[in-house]
């Protein structure tokens, strides 16, 4: 029996406000973090990714306050993302509700977090966050960033997923900054490439922007499929992607 897929709306939170751009910039305000979570618990989220996007560039830790509130509203899986320096902060977050905690710029600075996590808490608790950009030229054409897209390495993007795994990350998301907020459709190419060499979940986020750009993201490999716009908009509602998928013979959880 196949495992069902995930939907997972994603709130991008600056200045304990969800936001929303496009590639990472002109972020606009989408609405207050707690109302939001609250709605898409209601409409069956599977779980729910809450970024701090500022919170690295801005060198300060995650807003606890928002996290706790946001925990006290949702009963399904919460993981939180952004600032996150030291398996330290990761027991604090945990201590206010998140069940799974992302890392991203830390982990690429000093590689080492991953398996001070993963001893400490388990990797069910370690998602690596990839802010994934195309690099012509490079091995596999994909490099990461840090600082919420705002700086991009050297890093090929598909041998840092497998280094991550190796020490200790037990789920790899893969955010493509280029189809980021432009509603065209997940990067399929990347998420075919993350599967390939993946032993742990993977989730698709970045570009989606009407229902039938989900299964395809499935069908390329995605263990669960992210987005933020299209739900904070209204646009489309959880319900609206699991009846798309399942018409697709994708299983969902109801």
């Amino acid at each position: 029996m196949s495992l069902a897929r995930r939907v997972i709306p994603c709130l991008d939170v600056a200045a304990g406000r969800v936001v929303k751009g496009v590639n990472f910039e002109n972020l606009r305000d989408m609405g207050d973090p707690v109302e939001l979570a609250a709605l898409y618990f209601a409409q069956g989220a599977d779980e729910l990714t809450f970024l701090d996007v500022t919170a690295t560039v801005d060198d300060r830790s995650t807003t606890y306050d928002v996290v706790r509130r946001t925990a006290e509203e949702v009963f399904i899986p919460l993981t939180v993302g952004g600032g996150v320096r030291s398996a330290d902060d990761v027991a604090r977050l945990l201590a206010v509700g998140a069940d799974k905690v992302g890392v991203n710029s830390a982990a690429i600075a000093r590689p080492d977090l991953l398996g001070e996590i993963a001893d400490r808490f388990g990797a069910q608790v370690l998602v690596l966050s990839l802010d994934v950009k195309r690099a012509p030229g490079t091995r596999s054409g994909f490099v990461v960033t840090t600082h919420g897209g705002r700086t991009a390495t050297s890093l090929d993007a598909l041998d840092w997923a497998r280094e991550a795994i190796d020490r200790g990350a037990g789920e790899l998301l893969v955010n493509s900054i280029d189809a980021d907020g432009t509603k065209d459709g997940f990067d399929l190419e990347l998420v075919g490439l993350m599967r390939e060499l993946s032993s742990v979940p993977v989730i698709a986020s970045g570009g989606a922007g009407s229902v039938e750009h989900f299964a395809p993201a499935v069908h390329a490999g995605a263990d669960a499929v992210l987005a933020a716009s299209v739900f904070h908009s209204g646009q489309l509602t959880i319900g609206d992607v699991k009846d798309a998928l399942t018409a697709d013979g994708i299983e969902v959880r109801r």
